[in-house]
């Protein structure tokens, strides 16, 4: 495995005397995907909230790339490559695909909130959205009014907006939630393909696609890690089957 990419050492936080997250410390290497399960409950969102630089940790540190992010806000997170995607889809829906991109692209680069200029008067923007909304198979809809998308192509635009940004890790919060079988089997392909270009931090239910993606899977048990190992292993762990296996997820 690659040098670790991002590293979390003893995160804690904890709501009064809930405790949500207690002790974790997790590496995500350089060109792996690593799953991160767990029972209802477990702290999942809660932990990627605090990976992502919208909730403060009460404990612990987080390195991204080598610098200490423990103390950085989202915004700069998001700059040093730290690529965030949401359980509840959020996209402009009275906008098309090829525009809600191309924002998410303007915004990288520091034009995204001038908005009295067209998104076509980006002509660098644009081609950088169209390009990205072919990565995700959603090319031939770049005019389509988000409005007008299905379900499991609005999880494929919103994991164009987070490419939008030139990750160096993308952190993937359940997105295979609501999706059908078929569309389910679309999405892991896509992310085992973008496995060549991206670390992926991936938090799902679906089992079939962890199994199949990931390359670790961390178990996240109230708020604590009881578990990380590779799909046979987990697998195999009577803890993770007592913990998890038999349970529905958040």
């Amino acid at each position: 495995m690659n040098s670790p990419l991002l590293e979390l050492a003893g995160l804690r936080k904890a709501y009064g005397a809930l405790t949500v997250t207690d002790d974790v410390s997790l590496t995500v290497s350089e060109g792996e995907i690593h799953a991160l399960i767990g029972p209802n409950g477990a702290g999942k969102t809660t932990l990627v909230g605090q990976i992502s630089g919208l909730l403060p940790s009460d404990a612990g540190h987080i390195r991204f790339g080598g610098q200490d992010i423990t103390a950085l806000g989202t915004p700069q997170r998001t700059r040093l490559g730290l690529g965030r995607s949401f359980q509840i889809t959020s996209v402009f829906g009275s906008m098309s695909a090829l525009e809600n991109v191309a924002l998410a692209v303007r915004a990288r680069m520091g034009t995204g909130f001038r908005f009295w200029r067209p998104a076509s008067g980006y002509v660098q923007a644009q081609h950088e959205a169209e390009a990205i909304l072919e990565t995700v198979g959603l090319g031939g809809l770049a005019q389509a009014p988000c409005g007008q998308l299905a379900h499991g192509q609005l999880r494929q635009l919103e994991l164009a907006i987070a490419l939008a940004a030139r990750p160096r890790l993308l952190v993937l919060d359940e997105p295979m939630a609501g999706l059908g079988p078929v569309e389910s089997r679309q999405m892991t392909q896509l992310l085992a393909a973008l496995k060549a270009q991206y670390s992926i931090l991936l938090i799902e239910h679906d089992m079939e696609a962890v199994f199949s993606l990931a390359d670790r899977i961390s178990v996240l048990v109230a708020g604590r890690l009881v578990f990380s190992g590779s799909a046979q292993q987990v697998r195999d762990s009577e803890v993770v089957q007592r913990a998890y296996l038999g349970d529905d997820d958040e």
